[in-house]
């Protein structure tokens, strides 16, 4: 008896052999990994600390996570209390009357009326012989813990969204400044121009290009006014507040960058990345199910019983004559049902293959994602160190150019394609700065950082 409960149909769980790269494409420091570090040791930025601690609180699909999780708990719960015996009690009362011309005719002197009284107890108690429930209970942890795992996927894309947007932020401001100094400089140019019109001396074609670039540079500033108000909303509703203006400390360009990126062994990735464990939960919980729907075609034994009192009088009922019980098991095995119990194992295999390619390709996708990142990452590095370079370069041009005009040396049309070029340079340098930063930020996600500080609680 005991070896046959111990035992339990279906595949046990073993983790797929999947191929993994043992070194990443882009060269990266394999010593520990960025993801061991908090996003507040991350994050030097204090108002983003901020922002990122008021998202964990308060966003609302980091909540609705959590209320899931609550709700795989609570079912994992249901499935475990099928293993123990259920016991419920009753009572009752009920006046009766039998025929007194019925098939069997009551005696002379009885009454046809009579009282019956009765409180019982009645215990149910599935023998697990095959595993059933076992393998449901496994599913139903596998399903819990990938629940959890979810929650953290979705914590983890919550710190990026914030940052990634926070730094959009940021860049919007430096290009909004950029722009406002750019209309000042070219509202100079245009005094400078009307000057030397007013005096004979510069042409009205010049004083015509001069306003052109005024307007030019005063028209970029309601459209950048409109996407920092529309980014801030966005980050708002990240915090689960109402759209409303957002509190920025640094500048763009005095957020830290470090100077390498350690990515760790790509083996570590498996236990890295919330959505890769949340996958293999998946498949654990998949493969669980088919032993539950093997179970089906074996006999359910369950052991059933009565326990109580019955008695015609009150005062009676509670006596040793009123006692009554049964015990004994109930067996009932599947004979005919049209094949139901087959397609039904059927689909559980079917939904374990999917639940193994879907961890596969979830693999697959993780390391796209982490040498995409890096490449990214260290990319934009290289392109920023140009473009400062191009900005310094275009920016003395630029200075050169006005003074050359001032002394009658060269075009204003030379002065405005000097200006034009620092102008596009400098908001290149803005969206490159930008763009690094969203890479770091990336890699951080990509490797799985981000929830292990902020989700120390496990499901298990």
């Amino acid at each position: 008896m005991v070896a046959l409960v111990g035992c339990a149909l279906g595949p046990d769980y073993e983790r797929p052999a999947v191929p993994l790269p043992e070194t990443w494409r882009t060269p990266a420091d394999d010593a520990g990994s960025l993801a061991d570090l908090d996003w507040w040791d991350l994050f030097q930025d204090e108002s983003l600390r901020s922002l990122l601690r008021a998202a964990l609180a308060e966003n609302k699909d980091l909540r609705l996570a959590v209320a899931r999780v609550s709700e795989a708990r609570a079912q994992l719960g249901v499935a475990r209390s099928a293993q123990f015996p259920t016991v419920d009690a009753g009572g009752g009362f009920e006046r009766r009357r039998i025929s007194e011309v019925g098939p069997v005719p009551v005696p002379a002197g009885v009454d046809p009326e009579s009282d019956f009284w009765t409180t019982r107890g009645d215990l149910a108690f599935e023998l697990d012989f095959w595993g059933r429930l076992r393998r449901a209970t496994e599913a139903a942890r596998a399903e819990l813990l990938a629940g959890d795992e979810a929650r953290r996927t979705v914590l983890t894309t919550l710190v990026s969204d914030v940052a990634q947007t926070y730094f959009e932020l940021l860049a919007l401001d430096r290009e909004h400044l950029i722009a406002a100094r750019t209309l000042a400089s070219r509202r100079e140019s245009l005094r400078i121009v009307e000057q030397g019109h007013r005096a004979g001396l510069t042409p009205e074609l010049d004083l015509r290009r001069a306003e052109g670039e005024v307007a030019a540079a005063a028209a970029v500033l309601p459209d950048l006014d409109r996407r920092i108000a529309q980014a801030e909303n966005r980050l708002s509703t990240l915090l689960g507040r109402n759209p409303g203006p957002v509190a920025r400390e640094r500048m763009l360009t005095e957020q830290p960058l470090p100077p390498s990126i350690p990515a760790g062994l790509p083996s570590s990735l498996l236990e890295r990345r919330p959505d890769l464990r949340q996958a293999e939960q998946a498949l654990v919980a998949a493969n669980a199910r088919i032993g539950e729907a093997k179970a089906a075609f074996f006999p359910q034994i369950t052991l059933t019983g009565v326990f109580g009192v019955e008695s015609a009088d009150l005062a009676n009922l509670f006596t040793e004559p009123a006692r009554i019980w049964q015990l004994g098991p109930r067996i009932t095995l599947p004979i005919f049902n049209a094949g139901r119990n087959r397609a039904r194992l059927s689909a559980t295999e079917a939904r374990r293959e999917q639940a193994l390619i879907r961890y596969e390709q979830t693999i697959q996708q993780a390391f796209r994602e982490v040498e995409d990142a890096l490449v990214a990452y260290r990319k934009a590095r290289e392109v920023r160190a140009e473009q400062e370079t191009l900005v310094a370069a275009l920016g003395r041009a630029a200075g050169l150019a006005e003074i050359r005009y001032t002394n009658g040396l060269a075009t204003y049309l030379e002065v405005l394609d000097a200006q034009r070029q620092r102008f596009a340079a400098e908001l290149d340098l803005t969206r490159t700065q930008r763009t690094q930063l969203a890479s770091l930020v990336e890699v951080y996600k990509a490797l799985g950082g981000g929830w292990e500080a902020s989700g120390r609680r496990s499901a298990r």
